[in-house]
């Protein structure tokens, strides 16, 4: 069995443990002979300090992911959203809500396959604008199945346990930008938090996946990874518009609402930064290394 482990050789996870790959294996087998999935070659396994993914070779290939601690709740999450919003997400096969576990189909080609243009990121914008509207009444089902809290009343505090010395003083002004952000009383929804064309499959409608850094926060602050993206990839002119694609699914004039998604691509540096904090407990030089990454733009 071919194991990739990327730019993380010495990485200690559960696939180092023979007991756990046992039970790990064991799930999985039980999983394909009960929805009739036949391998058809070895399977590859992929090992990251952030998850165990299992690809197995099938007529469609289907995949096994294992979440550590600091995102387990990606199973569970996973599959409520299959049922809210199931145009737009994977239907897992199986999750193991205790374990972390999750079989999942294969979703086709990821966005970064494709030669991106502007429209694409139009598209996929403005669909997850509609994606997110329409989970806002569920929030309170996704605190109670584990989902971090990014609500803006919870930043300051965020900042308090993550800011180095060098970044304490902006804390005022960071309590003033949420302030500001919450008074136009936009709605808290599911902020993907790390929303890039590794984690989007194309096609006529987007399916969004790799819910493992995601949390409840303010919606805008979605639009800081893909648009970071943009301005990379395509050039910072193209930014405005895309930005604008998505605003245009949210009610409030455009003037309000670009500078609230200005000050909300600044606090979704917080949604990359607590991941960073909750999946690399152990691991502080990979830890505090995306922490610092991810709070520089605050600077």
């Amino acid at each position: 069995m071919q194991v990739d482990r990327g730019s993380y050789p010495d990485a200690r996870t559960p696939w180092d443990h023979a007991a756990w790959r046992r039970e790990a294996m064991g799930w999985l087998v039980e999983q394909l002979d009960r929805f009739e999935i036949r391998e058809t070659g070895a399977m590859r396994v992929r090992v990251r300090p952030w998850s165990v993914i299992v690809r197995v070779e099938a007529a469609e290939p289907v995949w096994f992911k294992a979440n550590p601690p600091g995102s387990a709740f990606e199973p569970a999450l996973t599959r409520r959203l299959a049922e809210l919003v199931p145009e737009h997400v994977l239907t897992p096969y199986a999750v193991d809500v205790e374990r972390g576990w999750s079989l999942l189909p294969h979703g086709g080609q990821v966005l970064k396959e494709v030669e991106r243009e502007p429209r694409h990121w139009e598209e996929l914008l403005s669909q997850y604008a509609e994606f997110q509207r329409a989970l806002v009444d569920r929030v309170g089902e996704f605190d109670q199945l584990g989902v971090p809290n990014g609500r803006l009343a919870v930043l300051p505090e965020i900042f308090d346990q993550l800011a180095d010395e060098g970044l304490r003083k902006l804390r005022p002004e960071l309590v003033d930008w949420c302030a500001e952000l919450a008074s136009y009383g936009i709605p808290d929804t599911l902020d993907h938090a790390d929303l890039h064309e590794n984690q989007i499959f194309y096609g006529s409608r987007y399916t969004f996946f790799d819910w493992g850094d995601a949390a409840v926060s303010h919606p805008f602050c979605s639009l800081t990874v893909p648009l970071d993206r943009v301005a990379d990839q395509l050039g910072p002119d193209h930014v405005p518009r895309l930005r604008d694609a998505y605003l245009e699914h949210w009610p409030g004039d455009g003037p309000t609402l670009r500078r609230a998604a200005d000050l909300a691509c600044r606090l979704g540096t917080f949604g990359r930064a607590t991941s960073w904090q909750r999946l690399f407990p152990g691991n502080t030089s990979i830890g505090d290394a995306g922490i610092a990454e991810a709070l520089d733009r605050l600077r």
